[in-house]
């Protein structure tokens, strides 16, 4: 079976297009693409299909992190309560906060470039963010756009939520002037890894325009497109997806035979994907183990155990060679890349760490200026 390409919502596409956003030039770049594509604008919405991520990669070729990161800011200024397709009437319909994040779990449905991972804890949500383009400068991209549209959609829909904060996990970009209103105050940068940080007050704040019979009918609908997607998706997509229920504990011969095929049959079509089933199983250990270890009430012996190991020494060798870090270098002083990766550079001072970075309409616009002309 053919993996399907990671792209966007066609909506917020066609809408970023039409929008002051991007350069003239990168408008008309992408509208040769779409016109070499053989469609429209208009039948990019009506066909629904994810625009493919790659014809970012085309129309900036030289997209570096720095860049990554202004781009998807200027791009989340842009993101209308309309742009995500399904997912827009629940969005709009949410009784509180927490019931829009109950809906990056149908994210899948509309995009395959960013991945979230939850982590319910004491004082409130950690959402992590993975990108999945295969590309580090796109994976900035997407976590970047991501995570702030969604922060201006939580502005839209429940007002300011300053205790919501966006983190990612690189250097900020080289010159960061201020932004008064979307990230005022909420976006760290040199985090552990990207993740958005939720308060427990901050999920119970209602929404300015609660329907719960509409809301309950698009999750219901969610569900049942959720349900199609996954049947027609890859059987790496599928798999992990179940894997997602007890990913520590599950067997290739559990998940096989809730595919309804032979282990070995298993094997084979994920061999056809490139991947196995040991390190599907392998990469969502990581990734939650990643989000569990940001939560410090949790001690590593637990999350070893909620992760299926027995004995946490296995589980510290397991993480570090994931990420070339142990589980209490992580947690003390480590930061991961979009990919998962430490960094080959130091970690800056505590005192560095921890500063915000703000950023202000007109300085935004002057970076980007400044980016297009030095990078691409």
């Amino acid at each position: 079976m053919r993996v399907p390409e990671p792209g966007v919502p066609p909506l917020a596409f066609v809408q970023l297009l039409n929008s002051d956003a991007l350069e003239p030039s990168a408008v008309a770049h992408f509208r040769r693409i779409i016109e070499l594509q053989g469609t429209s604008e208009v039948e990019l919405v009506q066909r629904d299909r994810q625009v493919p991520i790659r014809w970012f990669r085309e129309v900036y070729p030289d997209l570096d992190p720095d860049g990554a990161t202004y781009l998807g800011l200027a791009f989340a200024e842009k993101a209308q309560l309309t742009s995500f397709g399904p997912l827009s009437l629940p969005l709009v319909s949410a009784g509180s906060v927490d019931e829009i994040f109950q809906l990056l779990g149908y994210l899948p449905v509309i995009s395959g470039a960013l991945r979230p991972h939850f982590h319910p804890g004491e004082h409130g949500l950690t959402v992590g963010l993975s990108g999945q383009t295969g590309d580090p400068d796109l994976d900035c991209l997407v976590i970047t756009y991501g995570g702030a549209a969604l922060l201006r959609l939580l502005d839209l829909l429940a007002g300011p939520l300053p205790g919501v904060t966006l983190q990612l996990a690189w250097p900020a970009p080289g010159v960061v002037e201020t932004r008064t209103d979307l990230m005022s105050e909420r976006l760290d940068f040199d985090a552990h890894t990207s993740f958005i940080d939720v308060p427990a007050e901050a999920l119970r704040v209602r929404c300015r325009f609660p329907d719960p019979v509409a809301y309950g009918l698009a999750i219901a609908e969610l569900r049942r497109m959720l349900d199609r997607s996954t049947s027609a998706t890859s059987v790496t997509e599928r798999v992990r997806r179940l894997l997602e229920q007890d990913p520590g504990r599950s067997s290739s011969r559990d998940i096989a035979a809730l595919l309804d095929v032979s282990t070995s049959t298993m094997k084979r079509r994920l061999e056809d994907e490139g991947t196995t089933f040991r390190q599907v199983r392998q990469s969502l250990l990581r990734e939650r183990a990643i989000v569990l270890l940001l939560d410090h009430s949790l001690t590593i012996s637990q999350i070893a155990v909620d992760l299926g190991y027995g004995d946490p020494g296995n589980f510290s060798h397991a993480f570090k060679r994931w990420t070339g870090q142990s589980p209490s270098e992580f947690r003390n002083v480590g930061r991961l890349g979009p990919g998962g990766s430490a960094p080959e550079r130091e970690r800056p001072p505590l005192a560095r760490r921890t500063r915000r970075h703000v950023y202000d309409r007109s300085g935004l616009s002057a970076k980007r200026r400044q980016a297009r002309r030095i990078t691409w």
